[in-house]
């Protein structure tokens, strides 16, 4: 498996992510960006922000719009197409996401965001994993509990154009919060990092690191995949029990969404199995 290599070691210890460019051709850029748009007619998760917490999706039967370019946020892409399931151990970057956390993982979200152009969205700061997970912050030198990878379907090549916007260092401290646990930081603080890239780099980075997109204004949605890594004692995001694509799935990639390979008994997940290390190192095999 590929490792990290001494600089982006260094600048995942430092910084608290790494770029990663040219992961997907422009074939593959415009095959997610088609099914993207598909996803809108199709029911799945979502925000519902007048009926459910922050934070939390609800079913809907299709996003509010149907633009292209406008905003959607659809949780548990996995089930709509083959290629998304692919994606949770594609080799490029998911032999780094095991040399960082090590093979004791599993895949605990996937989402794809499009951030349409407005005047309206000011962008917002944040790290993942809700109010608990951000107060636990681990050394430079320990594995993550969780981490991203952040596909970028658009390029985002100049300053508010839904940019990924970091803090970098801030997953080594905290920040302080207002009385609902929301920073009060924004993509427009001193010290905040929007990055650039190109349609098919990936951002690798921390769940504690201070993230979030900034302003778009540039006339079309940045568009966007994320999956989400988690150490195995930590519950997924996405679904109750093992994910219904199972059987869609590697033996790899099983192993990822919690198929331990026996029943659950008390103990699993935090003891993991005697395979462990050998299934998730394995090249994908049927």
């Amino acid at each position: 498996m590929r490792k990290l290599t001494e600089q982006q070691r260094r600048d995942w210890a430092i910084n608290g992510y790494i770029q990663l460019e040219g992961v997907f051709d422009a074939e593959e850029v415009d095959f997610f960006n088609r099914e993207l748009d598909l996803l809108r007619a199709k029911p799945g998760y979502e925000p519902q922000p007048d009926i459910l917490p922050r934070g939390h999706y609800g079913w809907v039967p299709q996003s509010a719009s149907q633009d292209p370019e406008a905003f959607m946020d659809r949780r548990d892409i996995l089930p709509y197409h083959d290629a998304f399931i692919q994606l949770m151990d594609r080799p490029e970057v998911f032999d780094l996401v095991v040399d960082i956390m090590g093979p004791h993982l599993l895949l605990s979200m996937s989402q794809a965001i499009v951030r349409a152009s407005t005047t309206e969205f000011p962008g917002y700061t944040h790290t993942d994993g809700g109010e608990a997970l951000r107060e636990i912050r681990v050394t430079e030198t320990s594995r993550p509990l969780a981490m991203k990878a952040l596909y970028l379907l658009s390029d985002v090549d100049g300053p508010d154009c839904g940019n990924f916007t970091v803090f970098p260092g801030s997953h080594m401290r905290p920040f302080p919060t207002d009385g609902d646990g929301v920073a009060e930081v924004s993509p427009k603080t001193p010290g905040a990092v929007p990055l650039i890239g190109k349609a098919g780099d990936c951002f690798l980075f921390s769940h504690s690191l201070w993230h979030g997109p900034s302003p778009n204004h540039s006339g079309h949605g940045r568009k966007t995949l994320l999956y989400n890594y988690c150490q195995m004692f930590l519950r997924s995001y996405d679904f109750e029990t093992i994910s219904d694509v199972r059987d869609r799935c590697t033996p790899r990639q099983r192993r990822l969404l919690g198929d331990l390979g026996y029943d659950f008994r008390p103990g699993s997940y935090f003891y993991v199995p005697q395979d462990q290390e050998a299934v998730i190192t394995q090249a994908q095999a049927s």
